[in-house]
């Protein structure tokens, strides 16, 4: 099996993801902002670490110009952003958009020439594109485009497969773990399951996507079902 990037992968369900592999026996490259907390957790877990910035699109093919084989590619890194439209805040929109369309699209231009007609995509994107929130303009537009992405790479890059997961409230993850008791028994209640995804669903599904052959160009919904109701 070739290589296995994970973008975003110094922390919460990317580091999941890239210690699952690690785990397995893979060769695995994380990436990360900061150089030394890529370093530290890819060695701590046996996998290579890189400094990667997706809001700096035009430095990220220099950035990973070491990598070799892709048998697999993982693009989860994220940034929590709270933007209404009456208080519209133009940068923290244009950083958003940049880091997971622009940024995404240039990770696979990139790693395309190092992939096989075996290999696999899965991009994250987020149920706020079906259910958006005071405050989720931005994130809710970004993860529609996931969507739209998706597709589009799924059909230019064929036969390579082309998948993305849109995990909903993950309540083990370190950004949910820290909400309030009631916060999280609120949403766990609305959930059809009677209880919230966790990492490792989020994880579990990742894997199906990457490895199951006839899956292709999906957009793969981890929330309990939290959405019929």
């Amino acid at each position: 099996m070739s290589g296995v990037v994970v973008v975003g992968g110094t922390a919460g369900i990317g580091l999941a993801i890239a210690r699952a592999r690690a785990e397995r026996g893979d060769e695995v490259v994380l990436t990360g902002r900061d150089a030394h907390r890529a370093d530290t957790v890819a060695k701590e877990i046996g996998a290579h670490g890189i400094a990667l910035d997706l809001s700096r699109p035009r430095e990220i093919a220099s950035a990973l110009a070491g990598v070799e084989r892709v048998g697999h590619l993982v693009l989860a890194a994220v940034s929590r952003d709270r933007n209404t439209v009456t208080a519209y805040d133009i940068e923290a929109a244009q950083y958003l958009v940049t880091l997971k369309l622009v940024g995404y699209t240039e990770v696979v231009h990139t790693l395309v020439p190092r992939m096989t007609q075996e290999s696999a995509v899965v991009v994250f994107g987020g149920q706020a594109k079906e259910r958006p929130y005071p405050g989720a303009t931005t994130v809710a537009t970004v993860n529609a485009g996931v969507t739209g992405l998706v597709r589009t790479l799924a059909t230019e890059l064929a036969p390579i497969r082309v998948n993305a997961v849109h995990p909903g409230i993950v309540g083990d993850s370190p950004y949910w773990s820290d909400k309030p008791a009631e916060v999280l028994e609120n949403y766990r209640a609305q959930t059809p399951t009677g209880r919230l995804a966790r990492m490792r669903d989020v994880v579990d599904a990742v894997d199906f996507l990457l490895r199951n052959e006839a899956v292709n160009g999906v957009d793969l919904a981890v929330d309990g079902g939290w959405l019929l109701r």
